[in-house]
């Protein structure tokens, strides 16, 4: 079992910047691979980043590409995901996640609670 834990969301101003984290615990976190989901109201859950277990490989939906930054600290069980220069649009519930490396939700077994990121326009 995996236990994940998002935190660092919040209110910003467009063109602002947070760092959402994730705290793994239950298992070996470092033999993860992980992603970084995210769901507007009324909306899919649609994949924004993921990052393999040793993270030497990382992959972004095209619309955060030069502005989000997916990261990863196994010594502290620990991913990041760094957003810069934020639009209105990324406002969504930000959601981590542990399981086979894909941009398809449904393959990922473990999930945080999510985490609330609004922009302001």
């Amino acid at each position: 079992q995996v236990q994940l834990v998002e935190s660092g969301g919040g209110l910003v101003q467009a063109g602002g910047s947070l760092r959402l984290s994730c705290v793994g615990s239950g298992r070996t976190f470092s033999r993860d691979d992980m992603g970084w989901f995210r769901q507007a109201p009324g909306k899919e859950r649609e994949f924004v980043a993921h990052i393999t277990a040793s993270g030497g490989s990382t992959g972004y939906r095209d619309s955060v590409k030069g502005r989000f930054t997916i990261s990863r600290d196994n010594a502290k069980n620990t991913v990041y995901l760094q957003m810069n220069s934020l639009k209105p649009e990324d406002t969504a519930v930000y959601y981590c996640a542990a399981g086979p490396l894909s941009i398809r939700s449904a393959v990922y077994n473990y999930w945080g609670q999510g985490t609330q990121v609004t922009v302001s326009s």
